[in-house]
C-alpha cells in the first residue's frame, strides 16, 4: 500500500470559497487538519467562511484570471501560511441560454473563469506543489461528459479543465506531484438555484434519468471530494455512482442530441428562453465587476 502522508498541519489552497462549494471544501480540509488559504472575490463573505474554521485561515482577494494579482497571492500565501501542498482549482461561473443570441462578453467570462483561471491556480502555485510532493485538484462536472444545450461556455470550459487537468497530470507524474479531476453532479449552490428559476433549464434538467437529477447538499459533496483530497485520486465522483457513467460516455452527445431533438422545441414554445446572464452569487459579483446589468 502507498504510504500518503497525513493532511494535518499543511497548507492547502482553495479558489472560489467564499460561499458554496468551494466553502464547503475548505471546511473539510480543515477539520482534517490543514491550514487553508481562502480565494475569491467577495472578502466579506471570505472572512466568514474563515472565522468559522478550527485551524488557522487566512482570506486573500484575487480575481483567478489575473496573472499578477494570482502570482502577488501565491507569494503571500507561501510566506504567511507556508507552500500549500494541496491545491484546489474550484472558482467558477455559468451562464445559460441559446448561444444563438450570447452576450459575447458573458460567454468569454465564464470560459476565462473555468478554464484559464484554472491554468492561472496550476501556474503560479506549482512551484510550491513541486517543493512539496503536493496534489492539484480540478474541479470539473458532469458537464464535461456530455455538453447540455443551453449551457454551451459552461460546458466547453469543464471539458477543457478535464483535459487540461489530464495533460497535466502526465507532464507531472514524473516529478512526484499528483493532478485529480473532480466530477461533480447537481450541488445545491447559489448558481443550481439560479438555474432551477428557468423553466427550460429546470425542464431539462427534469427529463434526466432520477438518479441523475438529484441535487446534492453541499456537505456532502464537499466531503466526497475531501476523500478524494486524502486518497490524491486521479478521479473523484461526487456523488459516487458517477464512476458508472464513464463506461457508457462514448454514448451522451448522441443521446443529449436525441432528447433535445425531441423536447427543445416543445418547452420552448412554453417558455421561450433569454440568455441568463451570469448565474450564481459569484455570477453576479462579476456582473457589477464587468459593468453588466443585474437581472431583473
Amino acid at each position: 500500500m502507498v504510504d500518503v502522508p497525513s493532511l494535518g498541519g499543511r497548507t492547502a489552497v482553495v479558489t472560489g470559497a467564499a460561499r458554496g462549494l468551494g466553502a464547503g471544501i475548505a471546511r473539510e480540509l480543515a477539520a482534517r487538519g490543514m491550514r487553508v488559504a481562502l480565494l475569491g472575490r467577495d472578502t466579506e463573505a471570505l472572512d466568514e467562511v474563515a472565522a468559522g474554521l478550527p485551524t488557522p485561515a487566512r482570506v486573500y482577494e484575487a480575481d483567478v484570471t489575473d496573472d499578477r494579482a494570482m502570482e502577488r497571492t501565491a507569494r503571500r500565501i507561501r510566506r504567511e501560511l507556508g507552500a500549500p501542498s494541496v491545491v484546489v482549482a474550484n472558482a467558477g461561473i455559468a451562464e445559460g441560454g441559446p448561444f444563438e443570441g450570447s452576450d459575447p462578453r458573458t460567454w468569454r467570462r465564464v470560459v476565462e473563469v473555468n478554464l484559464i483561471g484554472s491554468a492561472v491556480t496550476a501556474r503560479v502555485f506549482l512551484p510550491a506543489l513541486l517543493a512539496t510532493g503536493g496534489y492539484f485538484l480540478q474541479i470539473a462536472s458532469t458537464a464535461a461528459f456530455g455538453a447540455a444545450p443551453m449551457m454551451s461556455a459552461y460546458c466547453a470550459s469543464k471539458a477543457g479543465t478535464e483535459s487540461f487537468a489530464h495533460s497535466l497530470r502526465a507532464e507531472l507524474a514524473h516529478r512526484g506531484v499528483s493532478v485529480g479531476v473532480a466530477y461533480v453532479h447537481w450541488t445545491d449552490t447559489s448558481m443550481i438555484r439560479d438555474v432551477e428559476r428557468y423553466p427550460v433549464l429546470r425542464e431539462l434538467r427534469a427529463h434526466m434519468p432520477p438518479p441523475a437529477r438529484r441535487i446534492h447538499p453541499v456537505e456532502q459533496v464537499a466531503a466526497w471530494i475531501a476523500r478524494g483530497v486524502d486518497r490524491r485520486s486521479a478521479s473523484v465522483y461526487a456523488p459516487p455512482w458517477l464512476r458508472l457513467a464513464q463506461v457508457v460516455r462514448p454514448l451522451f452527445p448522441a443521446a443529449v442530441t436525441l432528447l433535445s431533438r425531441r423536447e427543445l422545441p416543445r418547452l420552448l414554445r412554453e417558455a421561450p428562453l433569454e440568455g441568463t446572464g451570469l448565474l450564481g452569487r459569484g455570477g453576479r459579483i462579476e456582473e457589477n465587476h464587468l459593468g453588466y446589468a443585474r437581472r431583473p
